[in-house]
Order: structure tokens, then C-alpha cells, then sequence
């Protein structure tokens, strides 16, 4: 079954419909990564030794021996947020570069703290931190990111950057609070579809709202802007969190440099497990039954690939897959409706729109 999310290998190049603009994801992601790199690692080169090390292995840019790498450092898609966010208020895109980075380090703290919570062995490719420099490590540098977040806004002494400072504490309270219930999930035996969507709303939607108004802030938008702002990141954050759902119980390895099955792993209530136990009939009950008997299960770790590939048919079978395709589509198309709510430039809303595009059809 097609989950409406069929996948178009590198960052696709749009056009909006409404003006013919041609926008370059791939450049747009760039220029954020450009950017922003040079000020995240000045802020990463403040903390005492070894986490510094520690977190410039997580970003990608050392081996695990401390040797340069090129690593994947992720989609940067917040930094891109950012800067347009800026753009959007009328500001030049460096204006929103603070926020840019403080966003991706709270983003960061938040990887650091989950793969070790969730257990998670690879990311982007490679062994995740606490795997490789311990559990400590991974929460000590963990804390620290979200520690120089907060110091690199407020020492721009500025009303802006206090007001941006606001709205960052505000979305990274809701990000744990995502966290949080995420964690409790995994030990109930139902949740409902309301219950998955305000999870990840907090989850994946807050910051990524915060991110698309904090450049707006810092360039001296008012509250209403940036509100409207949050809204389509709010939402496109929904859209996004769908279309992980999705990959982390059809993603291809390859592309998401995680294990097959991961969600189904770690007994995830994601969006397609809780949609299909929500609808009833056959699949769905033999789904449930299945579920409640691995909650129980004393040798579950050690499952065969065709259990879980089971356990996934009868996702699918259910309609999980299908809703979650569809759930991603109707959040990307209230966020780029919220668009609506702002005065921008053209060339702006057209390359915000393209980054909702690129959200619901990315592979990894």
C-alpha cells in the first residue's frame, strides 16, 4: 500500500504554484548549515574539556578517534527556519542566525538525552555518544547545549533577545513534557490518537514553532507575527513528526541510519501503531493482542525480523500506515494555510512553503 510519502531521494527543487517561484531546497538547507556553523562551534569551543570533544563528535565534525570528519550533522532544517524567520519580519537572514544556533542546540541536547533514554545505538550513520563516550557524557554535554542555548541569546543584552529567550525556555519545557509522555507510553497498553498528537506536538512541533519565530523576534516582529509564525511551525512540526513515524517502521536503513523496525523495537506509540489499535477489525484486534503479549514477553529482545515485519503488516493491514500518510498531509496544509496570517515577501513565503514540501517527502 502506498503511503502517500513516496520519497524523491535528495532535497527536491519546487515550484510554487502560485507565483511559478523556484525554490532550492538544497541551497535553502545549505545557507542555514553555512551560517550557522561557524557560531555553534565558537559556543561548543566554551566547554571544558572533554565535552567539548564529546559534542563535536556528536555534530558530525571528529571521528570517535578525534580525527576531522565530514560527518551528517542532520537536515538542518531548523537553521533554515530561522533565518527565513527573520526574513519574514523584514530583517536581513543574519539577524537570525542566535537564534538559528540556539534552536540546534537545544535540538541537540534533546538527541543526546533521548538516543540514551530510548537506547538508541546509531545516529546519522554512526554510533551515538553515549554508546561511544558513556551515558554520563551523553548527559553531562547534553545539559551544557541546553545551558549555552539560553547564554548565547541573553548576552545579546538586548529586549529582542530576551523576548527570544522566552519563547526558546517556553518550547523546550514543552519538548521534555513530549519527552516525558513519550517515555509513559511505552508501558500503557493504549493510547489514543489525541493523547499521540499532543505528544508530539510537544515533542517535535514546539520546537520547531520556536524556530520559525525566533528569527522574527530577534528582528523585531510583534507577538501576533511571531504567534502566526509558530502556528505553521507548530503544525509543520506535526507533518514532520508523522513522516518519522512513518520511517521508523518502513524507513530504509540506509537512509535513516537506524535498525529496521526501529519504533516497533522500542514499542513506540507512534502515530500508525495507535491509529491502527483505533480502528478496529481483525488486523487491528490481532494487533493489540500481539502488542499486549510482547509487553509481557521476558524474551522480546531477542525477536526475528519476521515477527516484527509481522507486527508491521498488521499495522498497515489496520490502516496505520494509510491515516499517518494522510495525518501528514492535512498538518502540512494548515501550516502553509497559517502563512496566510503574515505579511511577507513573496520570495519568503514561497521558500517556507517549499520547506513544508520537502518535510513530507523526505526519506530520512
Amino acid at each position: 500500500m502506498s503511503t502517500g510519502m513516496e520519497t524523491r531521494g535528495e532535497p527536491v527543487t519546487p515550484v510554487n504554484p502560485v507565483d511559478n517561484t523556484t525554490v532550492d531546497i538544497a541551497a535553502l538547507l545549505e545557507r542555514g548549515r553555512t551560517m550557522s556553523t561557524p557560531v555553534l562551534k565558537a559556543a561548543v569551543d566554551r566547554l571544558a574539556p572533554p565535552m567539548g570533544t564529546v559534542a563535536a563528535y556528536h555534530f558530525g565534525w571528529i571521528d570517535a578517534q578525534g580525527r576531522p570528519a565530514d560527518g551528517d550533522g542532520g537536515k538542518a532544517v531548523r537553521p533554515a527556519l530561522a533565518l527565513l524567520s527573520a526574513e519574514a519580519a523584514g530583517a536581513p537572514p543574519e539577524v537570525g542566525v542566535p537564534g538559528a544556533v540556539a534552536v540546534e542546540l537545544v535540538h541537540n541536547f534533546s538527541l543526546l538525552h533521548d538516543d540514551l533514554m530510548d537506547g538508541d545505538e546509531q545516529r546519522r550513520h554512526r554510533d551515538t555518544v553515549w554508546k561511544v563516550h558513556g551515558p554520563a557524557q551523553a548527559i553531562l554535554v547534553g545539559d551544557a547545549l541546553f545551558a549555552l542555548a539560553n547564554e548565547l541569546l541573553l548576552e545579546m543584552g538586548t529586549v529582542e533577545a530576551g523576548r527570544a529567550t522566552r519563547r526558546l525556555t517556553t518550547a523546550t519545557r514543552k519538548l521534555i513534557d513530549g519527552q516525558a509522555q513519550d517515555i509513559s507510553f511505552e508501558h500503557r497498553e493504549r493510547v489514543t490518537v489525541e493523547e499521540c498528537l499532543e505528544m508530539e506536538g510537544n515533542k517535535t512541533g514546539a520546537l520547531l514553532a520556536c524556530a520559525v519565530s525566533i528569527g522574527a523576534v530577534l528582528g523585531g516582529a510583534d507577538d501576533r507575527t511571531a504567534d502566526t509564525l509558530e502556528a505553521y511551525g507548530y503544525h509543520l512540526g506535526l507533518a514532520f513528526q508523522a513522516v518519522d513515524d512513518l520511517l521508523g517502521i518502513w524507513g530504509d536503513p540506509d537512509a535513516t541510519g537506524k535498525q529496521t523496525w526501529s519504533d516497533l523495537r522500542q514499542r513506540k506509540k507512534s502515530l500508525p501503531v495507535v491509529a491502527a489499535l483505533a480502528a478496529g477489525g481483525p488486523a487491528s484486534k490481532h494487533l493489540g493482542e500481539l502488542l499486549s503479549a510482547d509487553a509481557k514477553s521476558s524474551d522480546f529482545e531477542s525477536f526475528s525480523e519476521k515477527e516484527f515485519a509481522t507486527r508491521a503488516a498488521l499495522i498497515e493491514e489496520a490502516g496505520g500506515r494509510e491515516w499517518t500518510a494522510q495525518e501528514a498531509r492535512r498538518q502540512h496544509a494548515v501550516a502553509t494555510e497559517a502563512l496566510d496570517g503574515v505579511d511577507m515577501p513573496p520570495q519568503v513565503r514561497a521558500q517556507l512553503t517549499a520547506l513544508a514540501d520537502f518535510v513530507v517527502v523526505r526519506k530520512r
